[in-house]
């Protein structure tokens, strides 16, 4: 009898639409192979199951529901494709794990830790992985506007320090848009950074725990036409290009894929990772590590995946097998 397997999506942040993009993508590619994926649907309303257009309550106390049959059904594991909260912080995570149900994504610590972007960035910096300086504001200190363009200069970027799809993120160029930025980024979040520009070119590497073995993907080059790769350029803009292999010398790409196996090994990633990096003078410097990579048919990991010449099917159930054989 094939496992059930949670495809969870959704989640209470601004990126619930692309994670359920993504949910419906994993679950398309689950479905008729090895495994018996159910999508399960998080919400301010409540989390649902959703079984043949059927919509069942997910009850906390053991992760399972009760169909119109009366029966009861519960998971073998759980394949979390939420972004952002509660999905990429940790919080899933624990819950979990309190169940001793598998699933695919980092630990608590892990996913805690990549998802508060100051945290990340510092620690990794300890282990040669070079970012921009930045200054982190909670949202009931005060601060001096004047005294942060003295530091970082401009441009300067304005973003939430946990948050994901560059939801509430500016681009500084003048003193005047500072003030107006920081309260944007305090509206989606109440700890942000406001980080030096780095001027170059932005690229991603997607890595993966293939059959045991820690595999960079390929990385991937941005062109966007807009300030900064924002939502907008993310999602809805057509000019928008992801050029995989990216147009880099071989030495820098496997510099790239090197640095981001060490992100990987260095915080104990698990599952499949992404993670953004810009380059100044052959120098990678690190953005964030997404922990929960976008899946949905315009995300960059299942091009990437494409790109190493791995199906979906194949990438998505090496995550499950992965994680219900996990010590």
């Amino acid at each position: 009898m094939k496992k059930n397997i949670a495809v969870l999506c959704g989640g209470y942040s601004g990126e619930s639409v692309i994670s359920e993009q993504s949910g419906q993508v994993v679950y398309k590619n689950l479905k008729g192979g090895k495994y018996n994926p159910i999508l399960v649907k998080v919400s301010n309303e409540g989390w649902f199951a959703f079984v043949d257009e059927n919509k069942f309550k997910i009850d906390f106390n053991d992760f399972s529901f009760i169909d119109e049959k009366g029966k009861t059904n519960s998971f073998d594991g759980v394949f979390i494709a939420i972004h952002g909260t509660p999905g990429e912080n940790g919080i899933v995570q624990g819950f979990l794990r309190l169940l001793n149900i598998p699933f695919n994504s980092g630990s608590v610590i892990n996913s805690s830790l990549t998802f508060h972007k100051k945290f990340c960035n510092d620690l990794l910096k300890q282990y040669g992985i070079p970012s921009a300086q930045s200054i982190y504001l909670k949202i009931e200190e005060s601060y001096d506007p004047v005294a942060i363009i003295n530091q970082l200069g401009l441009p300067c970027f304005v973003k939430p320090n946990k948050g994901g799809s560059s939801i509430g993120v500016s681009k500084v160029k003048k003193t005047s848009e500072l003030i107006p930025a920081i309260e944007r980024a305090f509206k989606e979040d109440d700890e942000i950074l406001v980080e030096q520009h780095i001027n170059g070119k932005e690229v991603t590497c997607g890595v993966v725990n293939y059959k045991g073995e820690i595999k960079a993907l390929s990385v991937t080059e941005i062109v966007f036409e807009s300030e900064f790769f924002d939502y907008q350029a993310k999602y809805h803009d057509k000019t928008t290009q992801e050029i995989t292999p990216a147009r880099i010398s071989h030495e820098l790409t496997q510099k790239i894929m090197t640095l981001t196996k060490k992100v990987y090994k260095t915080i104990e990633c698990r599952g499949m990772i992404r993670v953004d990096f810009i380059i100044m003078d052959d120098e990678p410097y690190l953005i964030e590590v997404n922990t929960v990579p976008g899946l949905s048919e315009a995300s960059i990991v299942p091009k990437m995946a494409a790109y190493a010449g791995l199906s979906l099917r194949e990438l998505f159930e090496n995550e499950v097998d992965m994680m219900l054989n996990a010590k």
